[in-house]
């Protein structure tokens, strides 16, 4: 069993949900990016989703950009993502990581050999945000081999005559983008959550991520009282953003504030269906 379905089986006989916070490697630094990497399970992440920097994320919104943009100016490419995985599997074989990027930078490295040097660093899935169903075999095959997940993305738009195609090929979890646009720019309500989770649930037997647009502890709980996970990116890039000095360098509690964040956020997400069952 894959470390992805190992912890949201185990999650799912707790009934409880997921927290999965977002890093974009090497930002602002490596070594910043590296401390916040290995406080994230301690803090209270089930599971881990890692950026890896383009110079066109067309999906991002400008909290996500500029953090692209610090991490590309540190010097950050596609193979040193990996290679901070490696150095963080050495302390850690249990947290499922995620990569998120675009198809780009992975053409470029080579699909296949990509997904192998991936493997082999620890990583368990993969979210590309603009390789479409229809040209899935860029990358699906190489990687399955490695026992790789591709990881979907469905939107509020994903019509049902187009999300079985969405679907077909998908594993570890279904992302569901949960607002139209692009990311940190606005919520979705517990209304539309309601009514837009159950048409994905029909359509899939994997556990649901809810992304773009949780903020908040209690957003976080929201999103896993109707999905099974809550995916949570731009407020705490925001947050680092913040701590650093002037000259963007991170500060001596950059990394403290993140992963109080990310506390304050498990612990939303612990609690919400003890709330929902009281």
């Amino acid at each position: 069993m894959s470390r992805i379905a190992a912890r949201f089986a185990a999650l799912k006989q707790q009934d409880r949900g997921a927290l999965i916070p977002f890093i974009e490697a090497w930002d602002p630094d490596p070594a910043t990016s590296m401390a916040l990497l290995r406080g994230l399970p301690a803090a209270g992440a089930d599971l881990i989703e890692i950026g890896c920097a383009f110079t066109d994320p067309m999906a991002d919104g400008p909290t996500i950009q500029a953090a692209g943009k610090r991490a590309l100016a540190a010097g950050v490419t596609l193979s040193r993502t990996l290679a901070m995985v490696r150095d963080f599997r050495r302390e850690d074989d249990a947290t499922p990581i995620i990569l998120m990027g675009y198809l780009n930078p992975i053409l470029s490295y080579g699909p296949e050999r990509f997904c192998v040097d991936a493997a082999t660093a620890g990583v368990d899935g993969l979210i590309v945000v603009d390789l479409p169903s229809e040209e899935a075999d860029l990358l699906a095959p190489h990687a399955s081999a490695q026992d790789i997940d591709i990881i979907r993305l469905v939107a509020p738009t994903t019509d049902a005559q187009r999300l079985p195609k969405v679907l077909e090929g998908s594993s570890g979890f279904v992302y569901y983008v949960s607002i139209t646009g692009i990311t940190g720019t606005r919520s979705a309500t517990a209304d539309e959550l309601a009514a837009a989770i159950p048409r994905v649930r029909a359509a899939t037997s994997l556990p649901i991520a809810i992304g773009f647009g949780v903020r908040s502890p209690e957003q976080a709980a929201q999103a896993v009282r109707v999905a099974d996970a809550a995916v949570v990116a731009s407020v705490l890039i925001e947050t680092l953003a913040a701590s650093l000095d002037a000259s963007g360098r991170a500060e001596p509690d950059t990394v403290r504030r993140v992963l109080d964040q990310v506390r304050a956020l498990a612990e939303g997400v612990r609690g919400a269906r003890l709330e929902r069952a009281a």
